[in-house]
């Protein structure tokens, strides 16, 4: 692969640097546009999640017009939406390995190409051209459509943190969160507005061309992506303190990082409980205020297009936000806001939910929905990328992230039993029950951000390494081992001994600092 190209050295008065923590070497700073350039490559992928996740939803609403009963009778209703959640945690688990043992961007490249090929292949779903058969296709496609988004989480949302660990400090944060949690939302607006557009141009009633073409364009900016990241080199921070050369100590690990991911992973796992089934759903709350289809599909998604348009100033303000006050008091501000609008929107939906009041619907719900953008949506990825060391970062934030895809998977799941549960005792609650249970879990997420989680500021990442190295040593672990040019304990011991040096020193230990 090839690099990207090196600064010039510069006068030693002009020269700008920074110290590496973990030994004090100082490392040259990149001009911005050198180093902002991976931020982007690595993290802009997120887009596809966003719009592949959401887009289904209007997908949905467009198989249900096409084939009434015979899709909503079936289990593809569930499991068309859902099914993609459940290849994401796989996918997640998968490549957090890989992205620790094997190559941050190697990792990248390979889910960009599952990503790329199997959205294209549910486009075009098919079976004999029976409905049942397509169903279950499309449900296929769509798991290994999961594996590939799943993928881009371990190896290029932790690519992008340690990258922006070389910009400015005081926009770390802000940085990261545009190119992560922002390309997310922007997909969730083009995952609602494409099919407002193919709709109109298919005049509303060419049903297959509509949702086909919807989930096929998603094959577009993966595929754009993967060009770029063919230029794509190991960030600084993996090649200094990576463990893919030596064994990881997973029982020190554990016992160092088990609770804190115990907290960032349970924290994941409310916010997608919520944000994804809301997403999906947001089309069906729409149909059902003006009855099941008596709109026409540019009505239902012209408004799910600007419900979602209110992600938007969520993630942009809170990005700079977070740079602020910190991810974790971020989070939590953002939560309890949202949790206050949750319990309005349940207690007025009854008279919200009317089609002559649908303009307010949207705006309350869109300002419920970019609050959680502004607490857990932009942080929680930052606070799970950014509070573990380097050597084994992929696998903690693919399984805080798969935590969290579970917790969407269950959300859409659990979403119509909700809704049932209101509308058994009043049709016209059915849809309130899931605001109280969003607006409760909201603030179960801010008391776990206070008071379990530690603090983050622009430097967390290299004394996070710092800090990790010092316990290690502290059991006796030799870390000699980290790096990517690191060789094993033999062949260090093996060098030294040829050299003349004798016997390599032992590591150190609590007994030996004592």
């Amino acid at each position: 692969m090839l690099g990207f190209a090196r600064r010039k050295k510069q006068p030693a008065a002009e020269e700008q640097q920074i110290t590496n923590v973990d030994n004090g070497a100082p490392i040259d700073q990149k001009p911005f546009w050198q180093a902002i350039w991976p931020v982007i490559a690595c993290g802009a992928g997120l887009f596809s999640d966003g719009y592949i996740n959401n887009v289904i939803g209007s997908v949905g609403t467009v198989l249900t017009y096409e084939y009434g009963d015979v899709y909503t009778s079936s289990p593809a209703k569930q499991n068309v939406a859902a099914i993609a959640f459940a290849g994401t945690v796989v996918g997640q688990l998968v490549f957090g390995f890989l992205s620790d043992h094997w190559s941050r961007v190697n990792s990248l490249l390979v889910s960009t190409i599952v990503l790329i090929v199997f959205t294209a292949l549910a486009a075009g779903s098919y079976w004999h051209g029976e409905a049942a058969g397509m169903f279950s296709m499309l449900t296929a496609w769509r798991f290994f459509v999961g594996i590939g988004i799943g993928g881009e989480y371990p190896a290029g949302s932790v690519s992008c943190a340690e990258s922006s660990g070389e910009l400015k400090s005081g926009t770390r944060n802000a940085w990261f969160i545009l190119f992560t949690n922002s390309m997310i939302d922007w997909g969730f607006v083009f995952g609602a507005f494409v099919p407002y557009v193919v709709a109109a141009a298919a005049s509303n009633i060419y049903y297959g061309t509509i949702w086909r073409t919807s989930l096929g364009i998603g094959v577009v900016f993966p595929l754009v992506l993967f060009l770029i990241r063919l230029k794509l080199k190991e960030p600084e921070e993996f090649s200094r303190n990576s463990m893919r050369n030596t064994k990881t100590p997973y029982r020190l690990v554990f016992k160092y990082y088990g609770f804190r991911l115990f907290i960032v992973s349970l924290i994941w796992f409310i916010y997608d409980f919520s944000v994804y089934a809301f997403g999906i759903y947001s089309s069906p709350i729409l149909s059902s205020i003006y009855g099941d289809g008596a709109a026409p599909l540019t009505t239902v998604f012209g408004w799910n297009t600007v419900i979602n348009l209110f992600y938007i100033p969520g993630t942009m303000i809170g990005a700079p936000l977070s740079d602020r006050f910190g991810p974790r008091y971020t989070l939590a501000g953002g939560v309890v806001a949202q949790a206050v609008v949750g319990f309005i929107m349940a207690g007025l939906y009854s008279r919200l939910a009317q089609p002559q009041y649908v303009g307010a619907f949207a705006v309350v719900y869109g300002v419920f929905l970019s609050l959680g953008e502004l607490g857990p949506g932009n942080n929680i990825g930052l606070l799970a990328a950014k509070t573990c060391a380097t050597g084994v970062r992929g696998q903690y934030y693919g399984v805080a992230a798969a935590v969290g895809k579970i917790g969407a998977f269950v959300g859409t799941y659990v979403f119509p039993y909700i809704v049932a549960a209101g509308g058994a005792v009043d049709e016209s609650r059915k849809y309130q029950y899931p605001f109280y249970v969003a607006a409760c879990l909201c603030i179960l997420s801010a008391c776990l951000a206070l008071f379990c989680l530690p603090h983050i500021d622009q430097d967390t990442i290299t004394k996070e390494d710092a800090d990790f190295r010092a316990y290690l040593e502290s059991h006796g672990w030799d870390t000699r081992q980290l790096g990517l040019n690191a060789s094993s304990l033999e062949a260090v011991d093996s060098e030294q001994a040829v050299h003349g040096h004798g016997a390599a020193e032992p590591p150190l230990t609590k007994e030996a600092a004592a």
